[in-house]
């Protein structure tokens, strides 16, 4: 298996998040793609390559041209009025106020953001970028292809939405593959995200549309993040009606009731007929997970590798979340494993 890999997600290293009241060192951390790549290594499970150059254009066919120049400019913004610490939202357009942007960075920050536990940090742009091209590289090796691919995207995307941020997630990564697939030929894209936590900003982006399903499963929306999308009634809006499929589940769910609900998911993709599939790979379903509450175990992963598997698809795996950092490459490349048919 094909693995693309970027260097510059280490510039993403911010300090701060908001958790539990607090400010505390990212559960999101360079480390995390430090014991993936540990474990790749240990198993030979593929090769690994830098990503090619593909520019903002395929960015710009799913993000808004004046949110990508935020995210560009955010950080400098933030350092010339002076604040000493990193760039955090706190203020937001709720219920009933004005939606103009604000002119100043401390306005546009809760403008674009959706939530504020993600700070934004020198580098932000920089491996955010990076890592849309490490998917994007990945993208076409399945187009190209290649049975399967694996994007170790940093920071992760599934919660960006066209026009904002949050969740760890600037850029959507699958949807910029998705519809990257699309353009260059494909007909149908499905994207599966196994993420615990819901892939909000890739329901958002998607929603209206036939062409490219999203099926979803993940942490009940009423007791976890991101907490105002992710129900099962969402089901997609005027063409898009039928396309969005959201198995929410409770606390404690044990991966014989989540199995369940991926088979139901991946029944869904086969009568879609898609000609590729993007995987939202998250790997926070596990038991030890920090920030998520479903009871997987390591094992398990072999399991939804081999399942995916067997719609035939070709395939392409885009890294999103999974914070227990001692565990997350294993489950990573457990996954993977299974997808191949490998089992150790």
């Amino acid at each position: 298996m094909d693995i693309i890999y970027s260097e510059k997600h280490k510039l993403r290293d911010s300090q701060t998040e908001l958790y539990g009241g607090k400010l505390v060192y990212p559960h999101e951390r360079p480390s995390r793609l430090d014991y993936i790549l540990k474990r790749v290594s240990e198993v030979g499970l593929g090769e690994i390559s830098d990503p090619d150059e593909f520019g903002m254009d395929p960015i710009h066919k799913i993000h808004d041209l004046d949110f990508t120049h935020f995210l560009q400019m955010a950080w400098g913004d933030w350092q010339k009025e002076g604040f000493k610490g990193e760039a955090i939202a706190t203020n937001w357009p709720a219920r009933r106020m004005s939606t103009k942007c604000p002119s100043f960075i401390e306005g546009k920050l809760g403008y674009y953001s959706l939530a504020s536990e993600t700070s934004i940090s020198e580098g932000t742009w920089e491996a955010s970028y990076a890592s849309a091209q490490v998917a994007l590289t990945a993208a076409e090796r399945v187009r190209n292809g290649e049975r399967s691919c694996l994007a170790l995207c940093r920071p992760p995307g599934h919660h960006a939405t066209a026009d904002m941020y949050g969740g760890y997630c600037f850029l959507n990564n699958a949807a910029i593959s998705a519809q990257h697939l699309r353009d260059t030929g494909a007909g149908k894209v499905a994207v599966l995200d196994v993420d615990f936590h819901h892939g909000n900003g890739t329901q958002d982006i998607f929603y209206p549309r036939n062409d490219i399903l999203f099926v979803s499963l993940h942490g009940d929306p009423m007791e976890a993040f991101p907490y105002y999308l992710g129900h099962a009634d969402e089901t997609g809006s005027g063409a898009g009606e039928g396309y969005n499929l959201n198995f929410p589940m409770p606390p404690k769910t044990t991966f014989e009731v989540w199995r369940k609900s991926l088979q139901k998911g991946l029944d869904k993709i086969v009568e879609f007929g898609p000609d590729a599939l993007i995987v939202s790979l998250g790997v926070d379903t596990f038991e030890n997970d920090p920030i998520s509450f479903f009871k997987l175990k390591s094992h398990d992963f072999f399991s939804i590798g081999s399942d995916i598997s067997e719609v035939c698809l070709p395939t392409l795996f885009v890294m999103e979340g999974g914070y227990d950092v001692a565990e997350i490459g294993v489950n990573v490349v457990n996954t993977l494993s299974g997808f191949e048919g490998v089992f150790s």
